[in-house]
């Protein structure tokens, strides 16, 4: 319905408090129906369903709407043309790369949120204490400690541009350059960073941002498990050190996205203490399992390091966009970034307007949307027990997964398996070539995806093609996993037939 199309209904001026109140509620009761019809019938629905061609065209080609359009004519349209068409990651048996539902609570947050609208730069407002509480509650379960400096980003590619952006600071003005004001255009000495083969290509990215360049990133090699080996970190520090480079940073990985590997941690924090240089730990998937018994022990060396990003939008299933980066070096944090105008330059008013140090001042954003409260809402409501219990059952659920793989003899499991991912392919009666099974799993995987039953994703592991099923679905059952090795098993048998033919 547009505005000409009558019906008690009129176009809408600039201002919100326009909409009175009863308008305001009828179509928020709308929202809120859509959002129960949506998540109730998910698990009745296709995994995954991709949109039309004819539909894609449509929506790319749209033009600008020339007249307002009425409320429920645009909730009709998110209905029938956006819920109709989700990744899927909402689904109990969407195991693919590493994205969860949404925690209900912070559905529910984030509305409320963009309510009040704020931007969290700073200012003496709830927003910035609750942000401040919520960075506090991360500090205590990742050992950190309470002066570190913190902040919500996108995720934890932001997170690890924030934390290397410090890290460069401290490696530059070590060797005298201030990196500021004149940049690295002149340094005499190569900057250099370490990191696995499995380590993010986010870190990549953002050293080659902050003009490290991917050519000085030197690829740690990694044991059978694809974790770090501190030995021969130790021994590429040490000849970079020795040839007169400058390492900016080493970045280990607390749950790597491919096969969830933990690098051992504190082994890795004791070269770097014993060389003076800067870790950085990518928890952005595997952080929150420090909440269980399990792997408590296995990620106890993130509070050794200098720096650690994770997401609560990935295990914890805060809705996206939610990461955090912690930085011990609250000081150099600033050192790093302050470089506000005189209208905004704060020093911490706590009884008055500015509040305490903006955020703006530790990292990139100077607009910073309230992220905090979906987080804090989420949190809250499982708390740090629910949480772990959720956890647990999704590594349950990944340890049955690997069980029936493991019983099915043209399976063959990637081990050892970590955190709740499971990798594996499909090798049918070896009669076949690594090649051809490489091609039979690739094909395998994007079958798998378009049935609508299942959604793995894949990787490649010591040169061979896996499905990867990561499980952060709190309400993933045991039927799933069972599900998924049944259709790999007839799928892949289908596919391998036709190359014996």
């Amino acid at each position: 319905m547009t505005a000409e199309d009558g019906g008690g209904w009129r176009a809408p001026t600039a201002h919100p408090t326009d909409w009175p109140a009863d308008e305001i509620r009828r179509v928020g009761y709308r929202v809120v129906d859509l959002i129960a019809d949506h998540l109730a019938r998910l698990p009745t629905r296709p995994v995954f369903r991709p949109v039309p061609p004819a539909l894609s065209r449509e929506l790319v080609a749209t033009p600008v709407p020339m007249a307002a359009t009425a409320p429920d004519a645009i909730l009709d349209s998110i209905r029938d043309v956006i819920l109709a068409y989700p990744m899927g990651n909402g689904h109990p048996a969407f195991s693919g790369w590493v994205n969860s539902p949404p925690a209900m609570m912070g559905i529910f947050a984030d509305a409320l949120a963009a309510t009040m609208n704020p931007n969290v730069a700073g200012g003496n407002q709830a927003a910035v204490y609750i942000e401040h509480e919520v960075l506090g509650w991360f500090k205590e379960l990742l050992g950190f400690p309470p002066s570190a400096s913190g902040q919500l980003v996108s995720g934890s590619s932001a997170a690890a541009l924030t934390a290397l952006g410090v890290a460069r600071h401290v490696a530059a003005t070590r060797a005298g350059i201030d990196a500021r004001h004149a940049g690295l255009q002149h340094a005499t000495t190569t900057f250099t960073a370490y990191q696995s083969e499995q380590g993010h290509s986010c870190h990549r990215k953002a050293l080659e941002v902050l003009g490290i360049g991917s050519s000085h990133i030197r690829v740690i090699e990694s044991d059978a498990a694809l974790r770090m080996s501190p030995a021969a970190l130790e021994a590429a520090l040490a000849r970079d050190l020795r040839e007169g480079r400058t390492p900016v940073a080493v970045i280990a990985s607390a749950g790597t996205v491919d096969t969830g590997g933990i690098d051992p941690l504190d082994a890795i924090a004791d070269v770097c203490h014993m060389h003076g240089v800067w870790l950085h730990v990518d928890g952005a998937y595997g952080a929150p399992a420090i909440l269980t018994a399990r792997y408590a022990g296995a990620l106890a060396g993130i509070a050794r390091a200098d720096s650690v990003a994770t997401d609560p939008h990935k295990w914890m299933s805060v809705p996206i966009e939610a990461g955090l980066v912690l930085i011990k070096d609250a000081a150099t944090t600033r050192a790093t970034y302050a470089h506000d105008p005189p209208y905004l330059r704060t020093d911490g008013d706590p009884e008055g307007v500015t509040g305490p140090p903006w955020f703006s001042e530790l990292g990139l954003q100077q607009t910073r949307g309230f992220r905090a409260l979906k987080v804090w809402a989420s949190i809250s409501h499982l708390g740090r027990a629910g949480y772990r219990a959720a956890i647990e059952h999704t590594l349950d659920m990944a340890a049955q997964l690997a069980a029936h793989v493991q019983a099915a003899p043209d399976l063959e499991l990637w081990e050892p398996t970590s955190l709740s991912i499971v990798c594996f392919r499909y090798v049918g009666d070896c009669a076949l070539s690594s090649a051809v099974l490489d091609a039979i799993n690739r094909a395998l995987c994007t079958e798998l995806q378009l049935g609508g039953d299942v959604f793995p994703t894949s990787t490649v592991l010591r040169g061979r093609t896996y499905l990867r099923s990561c499980i952060v679905h709190a309400g993933s059952r045991p039927d799933d996993g069972e599900r998924l090795v049944r259709l790999a098993r007839e799928v892949g048998a289908r596919l391998a037939s036709t190359q014996r033919a």
